[in-house]
């Protein structure tokens, strides 16, 4: 073993330094986050096995049977019990595939097994008969013999002379439970995976690796101040993390939990702090002259007057945008609420002050339809507006290039191709980002360098609890439009069953009649023998030709080129077409005010933000509109289908009550930030956005859905202290900022993005 590099804490020493640790083990750790002792302590046991209660052999034959007699479901009680006896004999038995580990325990009481399936020679080498050992984990007969399968074990004495092992009458020896990894106590089991189980860290073998770290304890320091420590009433950081992994007593557990949970939240919500802090106070940015005729001629052609909400929230990016910092803001409003006239008439402003202004959106078609729709707003307006995606032909991507570098391109509307190196803007001042979260941090400080610090405005029409809306955005200012334009009515939603399917159909064709426009939405293009769904293509024939064969349909799916799509919709808002038939590509950036009517087969199937965001595609105009959620009776089939699984059927009931609070949630509300609120409930902040995306944090030990008033006191405490001391230059914050640069290094590194 290597010795480890000198280190102001030991927090920052490498995993792989431990004992018992090697190269293999050392890179299996650091592909699951655990590089450092730092990321080794809070990588906590996800739960904990009370083994407190020892008994004899005897006892635990009574007990399981008791157990049993009362139909007491192992998987509502975890009882675990621990024995402590001699090995008697141990073997191998049975073949091949079916071949198992048994082990012969013995106390003075009875006798009993213990056995192991899998990786039988492994197991054959580790016993020596007359071995003294407790051994733990839940009792269960194979017939009349008792048995623990898979049990965990510590050694208590080694083997004895050939003439003691004889002696039936085995004497249980005095334990020094203390030092027990397995057994006596409150155990805990940690997360892991097949990788790390490969290289022996399972749970059991992350106790013998957290109990090889734990002797570094004492060159742990202290990372946060005296103060904050005394106001929140926080253990020391060495009693928390020897509490967690070794616990005595569960009174102590809780609050060492909570000290190492507000330590990761602090250390965040002081990176969000410090970036925030700079941004205001540090950064140079641009001081917009707010007066505007471009979007005084704007407001006068509007066919509509904006609402309350819109214009509290120009009043909100206009007063940031009239300072000498970067605006850095997030606009967040409901679908339909009218965030982009918002945006447009902020973007105006500074084309008024001679800078070029961008419009960056996720997909090439949501693109595109933003585009359509700033070019038809500005057509009276001497305002050049460009698109710039990746599937334009090369000369008109040249034109637009040139256009932008030489700066007459006063709006850039486009995709990701806006971050590449060959787009160089001639004075870029005012960014604006739709749906933010589909775009990386790296990205962002990519756009943002193709300017000298310009007015960053994020927008979402996926409403964001305020918990993740504290970590996501908590660095940029929020402004929210929470009311829809005036002439909107609230959306009926209503749910049905495929066996109501001909009344849905009579009605879209009452409201086609009244000459209003109809969706029916379908979560897969074509057939799948593997996915009993709904077929966008398939179920288009079926309409046009057996439902509604005297009427218009048109088919729209992600499939399509750009001119068909574009081809498509122009019919379908020119009334052409009476019915579009879709996939989820109309989920975001389509504006049909006529269409009236949102039919969603296989609702259940379709994750809550979709449906909302679906949901949103009417609603549009002033007529009455309808979104009617068709569902099926498919979770009797699946139940079936996995006959004879029960970890199936569980997953089928959890996935059919997760299903019905989706729908009832639906026909329930249209607000979307309560429908926000329940989404996060239901998937967890990693899967909030349908994906996984490195700017929602992972946290390790914090769960910012139940740790909200945490949450709140770390943010308080980390902004307090950057008000105070900003470069953290103070003697009390040095173990702070070298914790910061030890561990947060590359988040550090992006404090200066917006």
């Amino acid at each position: 073993m290597s010795t480890p590099p000198p280190s102001p804490n030991a927090l920052s020493m490498p995993v792989r330094f431990l004992k018992g640790v090697g190269p293999k083990k050392s890179a299996i750790l650091e592909q699951y986050g655990i590089a450092t002792l730092q990321e080794l302590f809070f990588h906590v046991p996800r739960r904990y096995l009370d083994r407190s209660v020892i008994v004899t052999i005897e006892e635990l034959r009574r007990l399981s049977r008791r157990q049993s007699a009362n139909e007491q479901s192992l998987a509502d009680v975890r009882r675990d019990y621990t024995v402590v006896g001699e090995v008697r004999s141990f073997d191998v038995v049975g073949f091949r595939a079916k071949a198992r580990f048994v082990l012969v325990l013995a106390d003075k009481s009875a006798s009993m097994q213990c056995v192991w399936f899998g990786g039988v020679r492994y197991w054959k080498d580790r016993f020596t008969i007359g071995e003294t050992l407790a051994v733990s984990g839940e009792p269960s007969y194979f017939g009349n013999v008792l048995q623990f399968v898979h049990p965990d074990i510590d050694r208590i004495a080694g083997a004895k002379k050939e003439e003691e092992v004889e002696d039936a009458d085995v004497e249980t020896p005095q334990v020094d439970w203390t030092s027990m990894l397995n057994s006596g106590g409150m155990v805990p089991v940690y997360p892991s995976g097949k990788d790390l189980e490969r290289v022996g860290l399972d749970s059991s073998g992350f106790r013998r690796l957290l109990a090889s770290a734990i002797r570094q304890l004492n060159a742990v320091r202290e990372t946060l101040p005296d103060t904050i420590l005394q106001r929140r009433r926080l253990l020391p950081l060495t009693s928390a993390i020897q509490t967690v992994h070794f616990p005595k007593a569960a009174d102590i557990l809780e609050e060492s939990l909570r000290r190492l949970k507000y330590e990761e939240l602090f250390y965040f919500q002081l990176i969000l702090a410090l970036k925030r802090h700079r941004v205001k106070h540090e950064t140079k940015g641009i001081a917009f002259n707010v007066q505007s005729k471009l979007a005084r001629q704007l407001l006068d052609s509007l066919p509509f007057e904006l609402t309350r909400a819109q214009v509290r929230a120009i009043k909100e990016i206009t007063a940031d945008m009239a300072l000498p910092k970067p605006l850095n803001r997030l606009l967040q409003g409901d679908v339909g609420s009218g965030k982009t006239i918002v945006a447009l008439l902020c973007m105006l402003i500074a084309v008024e002050n001679g800078y070029q202004t961008v419009f960056m959106a996720p997909t090439e078609i949501l693109a595109e339809q933003h585009f359509k729709t700033l070019a038809a707003l500005l057509r009276s307006l001497p305002v050049n507006v460009r698109l710039l995606v990746g599937g334009q032909r090369s000369r008109l991507r040249k034109d637009v290039l040139a256009d932008v570098q030489r700066g007459s391109a006063q709006m850039v509307v486009g995709t990701h191709v806006l971050f590449e190196k060959g787009v160089e803007f001639a004075n870029l001042g005012f960014v604006v980002i739709d749906e933010q979260h589909r775009f990386g941090v790296l990205q962002r400080a990519s756009l943002r360098k193709k300017g000298v610090n310009p007015d960053v405005l994020v927008m979402t029409a996926t409403p964001i609890p305020r918990t993740l809306s504290m970590t996501l955005y908590g660095d940029l200012d929020v402004s929210i439009i929470n009311e829809l334009p005036r002439d909107r009515k609230p959306i009926k939603t209503i749910l049905r069953h495929d066996q109501e399917k001909e009344s849905v159909f009579r009605f879209v064709r009452e409201q086609i009649r009244e000459g209003r426009q109809a969706y029916f939405v379908y979560p897969l293009i074509e057939e799948s023998e593997k996915v009993d769904l709904k077929a966008a293509t398939v179920h288009f024939e079926h309409l046009q030709r057996d439902v509604f064969a005297d009427l218009r349909l048109g088919l729209l799916h992600g499939r399509l080129s750009s001119e068909d799509k574009d081809a498509v919709m122009a019919k379908f808002k020119s009334r052409e077409i009476d019915i579009l038939v879709a996939t989820t590509v109309i989920e975001v950036g389509i504006d049909v005010p006529n269409a009236s009517v949102m039919v969603i087969e296989n609702a259940e199937r379709f994750g809550l933000s979709q449906l909302h965001q679906l949901r949103g595609r009417v609603g549009r105009g002033s007529d009455q509109s309808h979104c009617i959620l068709l569902t099926e009776a498919w979770l009797a089939r699946k139940v079936k289908g996995i006959k004879g699984r029960p970890d199936g059927r569980v997953q089928a009931m959890e996935e059919q009550r997760q299903a019905e609070q989706r729908l009832a949630t639906m026909v329930r509300t249209t607000d979307g930030f309560e429908i926000a609120e329940v989404d996060l409930q239901l998937r967890g902040p990693g899967d909030f956005f349908g994906t996984r995306q490195s700017g929602i944090p992972e946290f390790k030990v914090a769960n910012i859905l139940t740790d909200t008033s945490l949450l709140d006191l770390a943010r308080a405490d980390a902004f307090a202290l950057v008000d105070h001391d900003p470069q953290l230059k103070l003697p009390e914050h040095h173990d702070i900022i070298d914790h910061l640069r030890g561990h947060f290094r590359d988040a550090l590194a992006l404090v200066r993005v917006g």
